[in-house]
């Protein structure tokens, strides 16, 4: 009877190889080898998310013929695209995630799952309505606050924090770093994002990125590009000329591409030179790929784009969240020759190869139990070695023992981080109240109460917004009786007075009550500083703010400013770490604090101007109206602007102080000349009675002999370890040809221009403590790139 099992070998070995050819396993087979195995349809599927279940919304049966789809209805009446039944039946792998790729079970294709923002994970904090189990994430510090710290070790080691949690709830990718330039001061956003510097943002990109993707996580850098502003973000197209793109608004995704390797890359809303971001073949694919040599895939932004067939054809891969609509529509191109098949099959290859490194593909067990005590330990660090010490006439630090007035609505309501997609469901807040108490200071209880029963009374009438891009009108200020000011001046020790400023997606600040102080804080800015100045008492303001103020009418009132931003959950704590000089503050601006608005070289042109005839879109407001914006400004953003033109500012680029005080010394260059690469040293010793860190920024003037330059623009930066008083560190930066070399259009080239350079070694850029001269005798230019994303009008760019 032994020749049953070969006679059964015989029959059904053909059928498993035939099964095995027609369903190869993605993992073990090779990934062309799936491809090829894969229905139009699924292939239309994998590049088309699973669509989006918008907080705020309810599906319902559509109204018109097709009742095959399921629309989702928000409450303010606009319908989200139709999401197919099939995906909306699928339950959540993580719940308030915000969005999912198709599953292909036949082939061994798991979903993946992401999820927003920026600053912290965020999904659902209670699932099933079941209250007794909690699903919170650590809110850590914005991008703006940890690109402060100018320290890429520290925010390294906040993304492998970061990244632990992604991957213990069970997500894939995270919908972040966003690293858009600030070009603007009101950009509702800019709280998200780094710096008004390329370099100091990709340097920063990169190491949270590093530190994320350590976890087998991955990253979505955004937005993809030039999106600087939320007006009319959906439909505005940006007008930039070649050279600004190539050197301010590119390089900072250049840098993260080329020293982090993020999975993926997000395109953004809008428009550049006239087409859709995601739907720029000259952007995603000659530029981003071609170019810089990409390897992950492009995801769309949500609902972002227009045309699923030209983001196919483009190089956006994967359109997210996904709609049925588009799935049809990919299917009809194919099927009628507009999309070739190859295009379809290379996306998908992008895809499948980060699939294949996902937790979901290696069946990552997810804990659901981040170590949420730890990262809130180094939030509180984090964000406390990265805030900025603006002024301090002997206001700070605080000694113990002192009874303090808190003044303010936000020391009692902490604003952590910003609205829309980067906030972050947390289990807790600790305000500046709670970290004054918690560190053993004596607060003013009259005041205390008076503030915490104004602000119940406020949030009861509060109206509730919308949905949560919408951020919930500010409770004004309260106001004080000049007699109870005078009270607490003659019972406390100092003031205290927190001025708070939030913002986020879907809108940008106004100048007016935003920018600029509402009359309320300037009446009772006013009245603290008179009352306890005539008892020669202290008053210190802390700026929990997410975007840039003006600061300069109002700075000669009090005796410190402390800059904490948003600083994370923690933040209470933080600042108080810093106030009371457990912790000496390290960070130094990412971003100009101007004296006015009127002096933002993009002052005029932000955020542009609608076209007409322009009828709102029909739909979603969100999508905002037709308008365009030109970047009259150039290459000139921030300090290369204030410092080309000679303007002065509040406060300047990397400015910073400290409790201590830093000696620079014994600056020395390689070479005298450069050929290869110029390495640059330079001493700092502690001179002060406080142990402290110190940013070393390195700025270099180049000739302009061809076309116009910035005065100076950074071109290296590092942090000394911890020193103690007395203490020398000699740090090390590195030039090399790209650091010398600008974009010259007319040769669609890098040019380092022969002649003399000077490597600047400062405090701050207008705080310059060492210069020393090299010289670069042969121009040399770098490889030639592609003459891409051209204007097609004319742009009077400032020139100085």
């Amino acid at each position: 009877m032994k020749w049953i099992p070969t006679i059964a070998a015989a029959v059904f070995l053909p059928s498993i190889i035939f099964a095995q050819e027609q369903n190869p396993q993605l993992g073990k087979a090779s990934v062309k080898q799936v491809i090829a195995a894969m229905t139009l349809e699924e292939k239309a599927k994998l590049v088309v998310g699973m669509g989006f279940k918008m907080p705020g919304t309810a599906p319902v049966r559509r109204a018109n013929t097709d009742r095959s789809k399921t629309d989702s209805v928000s409450k303010e009446g606009f319908q989200l695209p139709p999401i197919d039944p099939a995906d909306a039946s699928i339950p959540e792998k993580v719940a308030g995630a915000a969005g999912r790729t198709h599953a292909i079970a036949r082939l061994g294709i798991p979903s993946m799952t992401v999820s927003d923002g920026p600053a912290g994970v965020r999904i659902d904090p209670f699932r099933n309505g079941d209250s007794t189990v909690s699903y919170y994430a650590t809110a850590f510090p914005v991008g703006t606050l940890l690109a402060s710290s100018w320290d890429t070790a520290l925010v390294q080691k906040v993304g492998i924090a970061f990244g632990s949690e992604i991957r213990d709830f069970g997500i894939d990718i995270i919908l972040g770093p966003g690293m858009n330039i600030h070009r603007n001061p009101l950009g509702g956003r800019n709280f998200e994002y780094f710096s008004e510097d390329p370099l100091l943002t990709g340097k920063i990109t990169a190491a949270i990125v590093r530190g994320i993707q350590s976890n087998g996580v991955g990253t979505s850098i955004k937005h993809f590009a030039a999106n600087n502003q939320e007006t009319n973000r959906n439909q505005v197209n940006t007008i930039v000329s070649e050279r600004a793109l190539r050197e301010i608004y590119l390089k900072g995704f250049e840098i993260a591409v080329k020293e982090s390797s993020p999975w993926t890359v997000m395109s953004s809303y809008n428009k550049i030179n006239g087409v859709y971001t995601s739907e720029t073949p000259e952007l995603l694919t000659t530029i981003l790929r071609n170019e810089w040599g990409f390897k992950g895939f492009v995801m769309s932004d949500w609902f972002g784009g227009r045309n699923p067939v030209a983001q196919e054809i483009a190089g956006n891969d994967l359109l997210m969240p996904g709609t049925a609509n588009q799935t049809r529509a990919i299917i009809n191109a194919v099927d009628s020759g507009r999309l070739d098949i190859k295009i379809l099959d290379r996306n998908v290859e992008k895809i499948l190869n980060i699939i294949l490194i996902s937790p979901s593909f290696r069946k990552y067990v997810a804990s659901e139990k981040p170590d949420l005590k730890n990262d809130a330990s180094l939030t509180r660090s984090a964000a406390a070695e990265s805030m900025v010490l603006l002024k301090n006439e002997n206001g700070l630090p605080i000694s113990a023992n002192k009874k303090i007035a808190l003044f303010g609505n936000t020391s009692y309501v902490l604003i952590a981080g910003g609205t829309g997609s980067g906030d972050v469901h947390k289990a807790y807040t600790i305000t500046l109240k709670q970290g004054l108490q918690n560190a053993g200071f004596l607060l003013d209880e009259k005041l205390t109460t008076g503030y915490e029963d104004y602000i119940k009374v406020q949030n009861t009438n509060r109206p509730k917004p919308r949905n949560f891009f919408m951020l919930p009108p500010p409770i004004p200020e309260m106001k004080q009786e000049t007699a109870s000011v005078d009270q607490a001046a003659e019972e406390s020790d100092l003031a205290i007075f927190t001025l708070g400023r939030n913002a986020g997606e879907g809108a940008d600040r106004k100048v007016d009550n935003d920018f600029n102080l509402s009359n309320d804080e300037k009446i009772l800015l006013k009245q603290i500083s008179e009352a306890f100045h005539k008892k020669g008492k202290k008053l210190i303001v802390v700026l929990n703010i997410g975007g840039v103020i003006e600061t300069a009418s109002w700075r000669d009132e009090v005796d410190a400013i402390l800059l904490a931003w948003q600083p994370g959950l923690e933040g209470g704590n933080s600042m108080t770490d810093v106030l009371s000089g457990k912790l000496n503050p390290g960070g130094k601006l990412a971003t100009s604090f101007p004296l006015n608005y009127d002096d933002v070289p993009s002052a005029k042109n932000f955020p542009g101007h609608e076209l007409e005839p322009a009828p709102a879109t029909p739909g979603n407001p969100m999508r905002g109206r037709p308008s365009e914006v030109i970047y009259e400004d150039g290459i000139y953003v921030g300090y290369r602007y204030y410092q080309s033109f000679h303007l002065k500012t509040a406060y300047p680029f990397g400015y910073g102080m400290s409790y201590t005080k830093f000696k620079y010394s014994d600056l020395t260059l390689s070479s005298p000349s450069f050929k290869d690469k110029l390495l640059v040293n330079v001493t700092v010793t502690n001179t002060g009675n406080v142990a402290g860190k110190e940013v070393v920024e390195l700025y270099l003037s180049a000739p302009a002999s061809k076309i116009n330059k910035p005065e100076e623009e950074l071109k290296g930066f590092t942090k000394t370890r911890l020193l103690n008083p007395g203490e020398s560190q000699t740090v090390q930066m590195i030039l090399d040809a790209s650091s010398l070399a600008s974009f010259d259009t007319s040769l669609t080239r890098w040019v380092a221009d022969a002649g003399k350079y000077e490597v600047k070694i400062g405090a701050s850029v207008e705080d310059i403590r060492l210069t020393k001269d090299f010289t670069l005798n042969k121009e040399i230019q770098l490889q030639k790139l592609n003459k891409v994303l051209v204007p097609q009008v004319e742009i009077k760019e400032m020139k100085p």
